[in-house]
């Protein structure tokens, strides 16, 4: 019997060549695009959860009322690790990371910059990142130990074995390698090259044990047989507990647990508010889903405009006596054949655009084809397909009466609304709905990118203050300044395009005691107005050559005058980290941060707020001479001043455009997977036209007869497509304008949806419906009348 299934399929297959690959094609695609969702889906849920202790992994969060708002954050104060060993039985180890820090790392002739963490002994005891040599319990142990991945000492060392071996750190330190990890999964949260321990950072005079300063991140190993919520309460009021401020503000803290990191980490007014990665995931599992059904819908449509080929095959296995379901099983047999061989194709797709898909994600998708529940999954996968494409067909093919098809009477019904063309428009109308929200993402990115950044990007960059920099910076500026390699420099405390530091608190004349207002941080020596083309509204920038006070001058943004509501800002008092700053200017906002979100309150300080040194230096490149000119006059100068450290300068340019990234990233994907949709969707339309055209040959042969047009019958077929494609526009407008809405709720700083978006959408499906369905409908209109008609 399975053979017989077998033999039958493959000479329906081999009968119907053009038909055959149709189908197989758009499944194929379908199930390729699928396929390539769910890789990225499966990546995104699978963060740390490689970890062997994930379970009881927490991460510590402030959460406190800023502004009115409920705020939650993940950074913390660096004693809140062994205070909560210390008074939480339930707990079992806790840890510190102190990330980003970016060291230059010295074996020999060999110079590398590269990001590494400052973390407490137990971090390899804690997370699962296995050793290729050394020992996770003892590897951080001595203060001048030194863990490094693979990557690095294959970098430093070459091929020679690294353990034991000495690694300069920033020309001052050395470390001893006592072990080498295994690269880092690329679905971690984590992202170093090397790991120091917690004494070094001691021994360097950046550690502290103040309860208001959040610097690091804390990680908490619950015990076995301990539970979150007989924790809960104690974290809770734990910084009440030793800081008086705290207990007035009601400042809580409280444990997050792993599972949660990647997907759900983003909070509105203290609770999750499904803006982190979850809704992106659940936006492309629901657009995976749709892809497969539309490939499968497109069989269905392709399968049944074929049915009268095989009407008298279904007639004559009745007449032998096949039952049914025997029917059912050989046509659902059939299409998973179809299935197997279209998961075949979409395996070699899948496998031909993973290169391109994941420099799109940014990521290292692959097939494991050796993992058993590959596998299975694939068997799964091609079974379900199979069976859902070929449900439909089964029962519409297996339900003819034998009777009508041998005698040739069997007709296929006019209704008004089939199954065939509710599919049909659920098919265009998940096509429409994925053209609206594609160019909405779009507007929304331009949007954006559109917006004023509040300082001049053009030849703007900056180089981190590293190795000798601070000592020679005079020397660097003014041979950057006299040989016209630069116009003006200026030294901040971080890029113009990051945020690294906030606080409340300040005091200032006429303050409510009730403001809490969170205010930016930012701190410059002089000039950085010029240099970054900053737009002053009163007063000036700071120079310490007229104005020596200006050390403790202070500038602020037209937000933080907004919120200090003074009349004549220059020479008011602001008191903040302990210092009374006076006011010298007043600058437009910008952004510093999100181009999404308004910009907030932002103190510019002088440079007594920088005595430990600045971190940044921003420099203004001649317009006049060529960019790669400038940057190697530069980088001799540099070497010159900094020969241990390389010459690595970020263009301002090329930063801020980063910030676009994710949104730019979910626009591209909408608008490839939109196409695919649309392609399946039209092999679906024109699996429509074959049948109509089919089933109205006789219809067409006697309008010809009677002096119909061939351009007035091919307008008439194709106003029946028309008619489907504005049912799905009305179906999908208020669907994407609902779904778009939501989006766009999650940005401050958003466009409006435009009424001329859904005239675009419903143009475009218009048109492409008319373009797919237009051979067909011509076809049947140039068809000779006679040989319609004969059988008559």
């Amino acid at each position: 019997m399975f053979k017989n299934f077998l033999t039958v399929a493959y000479r329906n297959l081999l009968r119907n060549k053009g038909f055959s690959a149709i189908n197989i094609t758009g499944l194929a695609i379908g199930m390729a695009s699928a396929i390539l969702i769910f890789l990225w889906i499966q990546n995104e849920v699978s963060y740390d959860q490689f970890h062997e202790k994930k379970d009881r992994i927490y991460e510590a969060w402030n959460q406190a009322k800023i502004d009115t708002k409920l705020w939650s954050w993940n950074t913390t104060p660096k004693i809140l690790a062994r205070t909560v060993e210390h008074e939480f039985p339930e707990v079992e180890r806790a840890v510190r990371v102190n990330h980003g820090n970016n060291f230059l790392l010295s074996v020999g002739d060999k110079r590398i910059t590269k990001e590494g963490n400052i973390v407490d002994t137990g971090f390899l005891q804690m997370f699962s990142f296995p050793l290729l040599k050394g020992n996770a319990a003892t590897a951080l142990n001595d203060m001048h130990s030194i863990v490094i991945t693979e990557a690095t000492a294959k970098s430093v060392f070459g091929n020679d074995d690294p353990m034991g071996k000495v690694i300069r750190i920033e020309n001052r330190d050395n470390f001893t390698v006592t072990g080498v990890m295994k690269e880092l999964p690329r679905n971690s949260r984590f992202n170093f090259e090397y790991l120091l321990p917690w004494s070094y950072l001691k021994y360097r005079g950046w550690d502290d044990s103040t309860w208001n300063n959040n610097s690091v991140t804390t990680y908490v190993l619950l015990k076995a047989n301990a539970s979150l919520a007989s924790v809960a309460p104690k974290i809770k009021v734990l910084k009440q507990k030793y800081d008086e401020e705290a207990k007035h503000d009601k400042w809580e803290m409280f444990f997050y647990p792993m599972a949660r990191w990647r997907l759900y980490s983003s909070f509105t007014n203290g609770h999750e508010d499904n803006g982190g990665q979850i809704t992106l995931v659940k936006l492309f599992g629901i657009i995976a889903v749709f892809i497969l059904l539309i490939a499968c819908i497109n069989f269905m449509n392709l399968s049944t405009a074929r049915s009268e080929k095989r009407a008298k095959e279904v007639g004559i296995r009745k007449v032998v006596g096949a039952q049914k379901i025997s029917l059912i099983s050989q046509f659902i047999g059939e299409s998973i054949l179809i299935a197997f061989l279209a998961a075949i194709l979409a395996v070699i797709l899948v496998e031909i655009s993973l290169p391109a898909y994941n420099q799109l994600t940014q990521k290292k998708l692959f097939i494991d084809f050796t993992n058993g529940y590959t596998w299975l999954a694939g068997i799964g996968f091609v079974l379900f397909t199979g069976i859902l494409a070929g449900s439909y067909p089964a029962f519409f093919l297996s339900s003819f009466q034998p009777v009508k098809v041998l005698k040739g009477t069997f007709k296929k019904a006019h209704a008004l609304v089939t199954p065939r063309k509710i599919l049909v428009v659920l098919q265009f109308s998940f096509a429409i709905i994925l053209i609206i929200c594609t160019i909405i993402v779009k507007q929304q990115i331009n949007y954006a990118q559109q917006r004023q950044s509040g300082y001049n990007k053009d030849n703007l960059i900056y180089h981190f203050m590293t190795g000798d920099i601070p000592k020679n910076y005079e020397l660097i500026k003014q041979e950057m300044l006299s040989g016209g390699i630069a116009l003006s420099m200026a030294r901040t405390s971080q890029p113009i395009t990051q945020q690294w530091s906030d606080g409340w608190g300040q005091e200032w004349e006429g303050k409510d005691p009730n403001d809490r207002t969170d205010f930016k941080r930012f701190t410059e020596d002089e000039g950085l107005g010029v240099t970054a083309g900053l737009q002053f509204v009163q007063g000036r920038d700071f120079d310490l050559k007229k104005f020596p006070t200006d050390s403790t001058g202070m500038i602020i943004n037209e937000s933080s005058l907004k919120v200090m509501k003074f009349k004549n800002p220059i020479g008011k008092i602001v008191k903040d980290m302990g210092i009374d700053w006076h006011i010298v200017g007043v600058i437009k906002d910008f952004i510093l941060s999100s181009p999404y979100e308004p910009t907030d309150p932002m103190l510019v300080s002088g440079a007594k707020a920088e005595d430990d040194g600045f971190r940044t230096i921003m420099i203004k490149l001649n317009g006049r001479n060529g960019t790669a000119d400038n940057l190697k006059k530069m980088e001799v100068i540099f070497k010159k001043y900094n020969p241990e450290y390389p010459f690595d300068y970020k263009f301002v340019d090329e930063e801020y455009a980063r910030k676009f990234e994710n949104e730019k990233l979910q626009g591209t994907l909408a608008a490839l997977f939109s196409g695919l949709t649309i392609f399946i969707s039209c092999l679906g339309l024109f699996g429509l036209a074959t049948y109509m055209a089919e089933n109205r040959t006789k219809e067409i042969g006697v309008r010809k007869v009677l002096g119909a047009s061939n351009t007035g019958i091919a307008a008439l077929m194709s106003k029946d497509f028309v008619k489907l494609v504005i049912i799905s526009f009305l179906i999908a407008a208020p669907i994407s304008y609902w779904g778009m809405y939501k989006w766009l709720s999650d940005y401050t700083y958003r466009v409006d949806i435009k009424w001329w978006v859904f005239g675009i959408a419903c143009f475009l499906s218009v048109a492409i419906a008319i373009v797919t369905v237009s051979y067909q409908a011509i076809k049947a209109a140039m068809a000779n009348p006679v040989k319609s008609l004969r059988s008559e």
